[in-house]
């Protein structure tokens, strides 16, 4: 089962939630938007939040559900 991809970016001066390309929620705080995509990663597992940086690279991530050691390759 593919792993569902959350993604916690800037927004202008606010934060965004997004899965999919669409805009799961927005926030005020970085902190705000880190715990709803907690709760909405969690809840849909198995799934990946990301944490981005506003030039869009990876910040923080944390996978939730079923993460095999070693990978299947």
């Amino acid at each position: 089962m593919a792993r569902k991809l959350y993604v916690v970016s800037p927004d202008g001066s606010n934060w965004q939630v997004t899965h999919a390309g669409s805009v799961l929620s927005r926030h005020y705080t970085k902190d705000a938007a880190i715990q709803a995509g907690r709760t909405v990663a969690t809840a849909n597992q198995p799934s990946q939040l990301q944490v981005r940086r506003a030039n869009g690279t990876i910040e923080t991530e944390w996978t939730y559900g079923n993460d095999p050691y070693p990978p299947q390759g």
